[in-house]
């Protein structure tokens, strides 16, 4: 037996391997699309220091000086006005709603107290339940605010500029005043625990069912589509209840994460992210072949449920194309939809948005899952 290294048997190894590697379609496609996408979303998706946050202001003295103060937080890039708002609690509301991540107060006879020396204070009242949203613009608030009005109060009015500031900017952190990151991340976390288990138990489940051939003695069953989709996926909804259970005792016995809101809101969500979940791993079943493409498949769709739903990265910095594709990501709703509910004590009517977000999604993939096993029964 000869023991020489040989060229052509090596080449002819070498040939085979590409052509199995041609032949596994998805195993190729995830191979050079999951770089090209991981390179896309942190490169150009991923910002830490976000811009052009919705800001509302609630204006109680209109002149030169207010106009001046607004006009230097627009130029900032950090704040982007989408509007008024008359008095606290419509501010409040905007805030616990989601609507703004700011909300700026300017005071009564702000210039007049200004030009007198008084010292008058400007009410920043921000939304920290994400810190690593607004704590960059509340950062440079003071300095936007001190350059603007003192390049406004000149002439006579210089002798009131100089330092200390003219005013003073009160920021006001609400949902999360201590800034930590486990009362932010940790009602987030619930949401990527159950994309990523969800999503492949269901997937490799009914992929290992098909490979060991018991899925074809259930086709030849009457069964019909929508009843083999539910069948396969309820099962996993209790397990999602038993995860969610023990995440959420955890969440309040170990981090101290509060649920100020009400737990029928929560409820209708949480059900209507699993069953988004399992909808999604029935639906990637029909797509693999084998469970290595399962397991593949799924951890593709975790990617975006990880970096693009505001759950790691702040969902305002995102450039407009990240935003719409994260837009279409059950977690990014869920994730809005819990952080409201356990933070900002919010109801079933303050989260709709996210719920009706979340049943079209729900419906759209449970949709395209049944067509696609219809067409694996063909």
């Amino acid at each position: 037996m000869s023991i020489g290294f040989s060229l052509s048997r090596f080449l002819a190894v070498l040939f085979k391997e590409f052509i199995q590697m041609r032949r596994d379609r998805v195993t190729f496609v995830m191979m050079i699309g999951l770089p090209i996408i991981q390179l896309m979303l942190f490169g150009f998706a991923i910002n830490a220091d976000p811009r052009h946050l919705p800001t509302l202001v609630e204006v109680n003295d209109e002149g030169p000086l207010t106009r001046a103060l607004l006009a230097g937080m627009h130029t900032s890039g950090y704040f982007d006005f989408i509007g008024e708002v008359r008095g606290p609690a419509a501010g409040e509301e905007a805030l616990r709603r989601g609507e703004a991540n700011f909300v700026v107060v300017i005071p009564d006879n702000f210039a007049r107290d200004v030009v007198r020396g008084l010292r008058p204070t400007v009410l920043v009242a921000a939304d920290a339940s994400d810190p690593s949203a607004v704590g960059g613009a509340a950062a440079a608030m003071s300095g936007i605010v001190a350059n603007a009005i003192g390049q406004t109060l000149t002439g006579p009015l210089a002798p009131a500029a100089g330092s200390p500031a003219p005013f003073e900017v009160a920021i006001h952190r609400q949902y999360n005043p201590e800034g930590r990151t486990s009362t932010n991340i940790v009602p987030g976390l619930l949401a990527i625990i159950l994309s990523m288990t969800m999503v492949m138990i269901t997937a490799v489940a009914i992929v290992k069912e098909r490979e060991r051939g018991t899925m074809e003695m259930l086709i030849s069953t009457p069964v019909r589509p929508a009843e083999v989709m539910l069948g396969k996926i309820l099962p996993y909804v209790l397990v999602g209840y038993v995860q969610t259970a023990v995440f959420m005792l955890a969440a309040f016995a170990v981090f101290g994460v509060p649920f100020t809101g009400t737990f029928l809101a929560f409820f209708y969500g949480f059900n209507l992210f699993i069953l988004g979940n399992l909808a999604l791993g029935f639906l990637i079943s029909t797509l693999a072949h084998n469970q290595m493409q399962a397991m593949q498949l799924s951890f593709f769709t975790i990617l975006p449920s990880i970096l693009l739903s505001g759950f790691m990265f702040p969902f305002a910095g995102m450039p407009g194309w990240a935003q719409t594709i994260g837009t279409a990501v059950p977690a990014t709703h869920f994730i809005r939809l819990i952080r409201k509910v356990m933070l900002k004590g919010a109801d079933t009517l303050d989260v709709s948005p996210e719920l009706l977000a979340l049943g079209a999604i729900v419906l759209v993939i449970s949709i395209i899952a049944m067509l696609r096993y219809r067409q694996t029964l063909d």
